[in-house]
């Protein structure tokens, strides 16, 4: 409790005395309180206004009586206190201990009957108009009507959505200066990055459903009216890899450059068709030079549409809608993996092989490149593709590009040098995760699961979460990877959606298993068993044995480490702030019913906490390097996709009664 930054237990009736709780002094790094219509009686502890990090009070609607005391020393962070419709009768001269003012509200109390200070506390003040950011000292121009001006007053087609902010980020939207703020971070995180950014522009605070604060966000290409695809990309992955404590919403953009119409013979065949009097060598001329004329036109159309001739007759399903990625010629991939050389193979499996490339702008990709005979996965990789294009986070893999030609499909993605969380938990990368690290990679991937389910338009489920499917970068964030199986949550599904049950044995949720109905609460079973494993480093199911099942079996909650120490990995430490927790939330993941487990976005928060009992800072420790990668790696890692484990086939299950040992 003493960690609690953010409470609001408003509609709830208390018990007993139903007296203001006395625990509440003890908060120490609470900022809001937020409790209306819960019944409250009695006054107000003085020791409540002397909390350090305490911001905003809203009681609204209870019982609170008696004398409002501040004391002599409230904390100087105090912004709101919102006491209106109470039995306030009395309040003291508030003591001036530093140049700070707060806000008071005492609207239908009866101190405000008597008429001592309808000035100041009993009435409430007009708002002030919504932050929108203010031009940077020009005059604002006149633009087209589909057409935004910038702060630098340019006209210009800005990427648009919004940011969703973690509570308790801030809760007074009146303040101008925060939002200030947040543009000067934008800013000088675009500028090391030489992204195309002109400027960027927040309207609208407000907070959502969730009470969580949100705004809107407009960033302008610099130099151009418009941002082009790359452009798009890489501003969209920036934004989703800011340290500080907000999601991004995108939302379409649809105001990329037009790509030329192919040109048009019908000027050539109108006159042909007017020259009726010409010879017949002549008509044979110009059908022969309209026929040229054409050949060429396929051929500008080939390379400027690389979908024109997808095959949907083949399995491939409907023209991919892509956002962002990159299409690769077959001979540029060539040149990039050196002529698919031995030297540039990085693994193989069931799909195919993977290669390691470097673009000529010198990144490093890896290149995954489908074997003939798995051609038949179109909708797969079609699914893979129109997703990854789609989606930007941190920790969600990246895809750079593709290349659906010569009978080829590979997909281009960004190079994750440290390998699956398998291989490090069974020991083959050579790097070597105690608890902390662990946390760190449940907590990247639980976010990267939940931004899938909860931010991405339409949500998406990703039916195949599993450590291998689990990638480590340099700084050992976590990235959720392969969505090949994934299965887009369309609005007229909100719920649950019928489809034939694939996944991996072991990770695979019991209830879509038997009934066939996928829901995001599928992928919450996976996750886990994901995290079952992260303590035990076992597969889901050794030696005939089931590590859920297991777990159950073995655990005792009135002994030490829940009586697991015989199921758990030896490299974990001795030192496991959080543990027990950490085992709930598992076990609360993989409940037989889905109605019974927590959404993902439940699953962050509750890592968050965990993470914090552990001594860690969830925010500073998802976006800082691991300053101890280089003593905890013992050998040099593999690629994520470098062995034959990495491609273990994800599978169709038809339905039977299966229960393992």
């Amino acid at each position: 409790m003493n960690s609690l930054t953010y409470l609001d237990m408003s509609n709830n009736s208390f018990d007993a005395s139903e007296e203001v709780p006395s625990w509440f002094s003890h908060l120490q790094n609470l900022t809001t309180l937020i409790m209306e219509r819960t019944k409250l009686g009695g006054a107000l502890p003085v020791s409540l206004f002397s909390l350090p990090n305490l911001q905003t009070v809203k009681l609204k609607n209870n019982r609170i009586d008696g004398k409002l005391d501040f004391g002599p020393h409230y904390t100087n962070q105090l912004q709101l206190v919102d006491l209106q419709k109470n039995s306030i009768t009395e309040l003291p001269a508030i003591p001036q201990i530093t140049e700070h003012e707060f806000k008071i509200i005492l609207v239908d109390n009866p101190i405000c009957q008597e008429g001592a200070h309808t000035e100041t506390y009993c009435k409430i003040s007009p708002s002030n108009p919504p932050y929108s950011t203010q031009p940077n000292g020009c005059v604002p121009p006149s633009c087209s009507s589909d057409q935004n001006f910038s702060p630098n007053c340019r006209c210009a087609y800005p990427y648009m959505g919004t940011l969703v902010f973690r509570v308790p980020f801030f809760s007074d939207l009146g303040n101008s200066m925060q939002f200030k703020d947040i543009e000067y971070l934008l800013m000088n995180s675009f500028l090391p990055l030489k992204l195309p950014v002109d400027s960027v522009s927040l309207t609208n605070p407000r907070m959502d459903s969730k009470n969580s604060p949100e705004v809107s966000l407009q960033v302008f290409p610099f130099g151009q009216d418009r941002f082009n695809r790359t452009g798009i990309s890489v501003v969209g992955s920036a934004l989703s890899n800011q340290s500080v404590p907000f999601y991004f919403k995108a939302d379409l953009y649809q105001h990329f450059e037009e790509v030329p119409k192919k040109s048009s013979n019908t000027g050539i065949i109108i006159g042909a068709a007017a020259g009726g009097s010409l010879i017949v060598l002549l008509l044979l001329f110009a059908g022969v030079y309209a026929f040229c004329q054409k050949r060429r036109a396929e051929r500008a159309t080939k390379q400027s549409n690389p979908f024109a001739k997808w095959d949907q007759s083949k399995g491939s399903g409907s023209i991919p809608q892509l956002k962002g990625a990159r299409r690769f010629t077959f001979e540029e991939i060539k040149k990039c993996t050196n002529n698919f050389s031995e030297a540039n193979g990085v693994g193989s499996g069931g799909y195919g092989k993977v290669y390691r490339g470097i673009l000529p702008t010198g990144q490093m990709v890896a290149i995954k490149r489908a074997k003939q005979e798995s051609m038949q996965g179109g909708l797969e990789f079609k699914t893979e593709l129109e997703l990854l294009s789609r989606v930007h986070h941190k920790n969600v893999v990246g895809l750079v590009g593709f290349c659906f030609e010569h009978c080829e499909q590979m997909l281009v993605y960004e190079f994750v040098p440290n390998g699956s969380l398998k291989e490090s938990l069974s020991g083959k990368s050579g790097i070597r995760l105690d608890w902390r690290k662990r946390l760190k990679v449940a907590l990247g991937s639980a976010r990267g699961l939940a931004y899938l389910h909860e931010l991405a338009e339409p949500p998406i489920i990703h039916r195949d979460i599993k450590s291998n499917n689990i990638l480590l970068d340099e700084r050992l964030n976590a990235k959720v990877a392969d969505f090949g199986l994934c299965k887009l949550l369309a609005d007229s599904e909100k719920g649950h959606v019928t489809t034939q049950v694939k996944g991996t044995m072991g990770y695979l949720d019991p209830e879509y298993y038997m009934s066939q109905q996928l829901t995001e609460k599928s992928d919450v079973y996976s996750f886990g068993v994901l995290m079952l494993e992260l303590i035990s480093a076992r597969k889901p199911i050794e030696r005939g044995k089931y590590i859920v099942k297991e777990v159950k079996i073995a655990m005792d909650k009135t002994k030490d480490l829940y009586n697991l120490q015989g199921l758990l990995d030896p490299t974990l430490g001795t030192t496991l702030g959080g543990f027990n927790k950490f085992v709930d939330l598992a076990l609360r993941c993989v409940e037989e019913s889905g109605a019974d487990r927590p959404t993902m976005g439940e699953v962050v928060k509750e890592i968050e906490n965990i993470m914090q009992l552990a001594g860690l800072n969830p925010i500073t420790e998802s976006s800082s390097a691991s300053a101890s990668y280089e003593e905890s790696s013992t050998g040099t890692s593999s690629h994520p996709y470098g062995n034959n484990s990495a491609f273990d086939n994800s599978v169709g299950y038809s339905p039977s009664t299966v229960e393992p040992k």
